[in-house]
């Protein structure tokens, strides 16, 4: 699999701009990364027990350490 070097790069965000122009690419950069984070953090939580919901989970930590 090739390497992306930085020219390739360069290249992919000048096609970006002209596609979306320079009002709308920082929105769609901001969504993309928003995207990426909610996969990240679904990820992260996918080995944690699907029986308890976050809150209780929390709640749990907290008074073990009391």
């Amino acid at each position: 699999m090739p390497n992306i070097g930085p020219m390739e790069l360069i290249i992919v965000l000048v096609i970006a701009l002209v596609i979306l122009g320079p009002k709308r690419l920082p929105e769609v950069g901001k969504s993309i990364g928003h995207g990426m984070r909610e996969f990240k953090d679904a990820i992260n939580n996918a080995g944690k027990s699907d029986d308890e919901p976050e809150d209780e989970v929390q709640t749990l930590k907290t008074t073990e350490r009391a």
